[in-house]
């Protein structure tokens, strides 16, 4: 199954993609950076930071900067990751930050239960702007 991250929430996303390689579908999600995270942009690009500050930096724990990798990240939080079957279940997952030449003429699917026009008022932040934020060099 490949999804487009274009204009989905994040949350909601990922946990349709962690049930999806859970039950042993392989999932490839594309164009990471158009994700959105809802909430207040000062608070939310804190907390990113906040993640990305703590620890020391030779041992961890280790934030992802880069779009692909926090949607990534995020799906892993909604797995069961240190388990067998979890651990199983995330590399079905595979995340890009825009459409790959080798899907490009595959179908692609969107979630509509998760798209971000849902939200009762429209504060969003996108996965792109964290990034930058983060210091990624895009």
């Amino acid at each position: 199954m490949i999804i487009d991250a274009t204009d989905l929430i994040l949350g909601r996303m990922a946990t349709k993609v962690a049930k999806l390689a859970l039950e042993g579908e392989p999932v490839t999600i594309v164009n990471c950076s158009g994700a959105v995270v809802s909430g207040n942009k000062r608070q939310i690009l804190n907390r990113f930071k906040q993640k990305l500050d703590m620890g020391a930096p030779l041992k961890g724990p280790y934030f992802p900067k880069y779009p692909e990798r926090i949607v990534r990240r995020v799906v892993r939080g909604m797995l069961p990751y240190k388990q067998e079957k979890g651990e199983k279940a995330f590399k079905r997952v595979m995340c890009y930050r825009d459409i790959p030449d080798k899907i490009k003429n595959e179908k692609i699917e969107t979630i509509e239960n998760a798209k971000y026009t849902k939200l009762p008022n429209l504060k969003f932040v996108r996965i792109m702007e964290i990034s930058k934020f983060l210091g990624a060099k895009l």
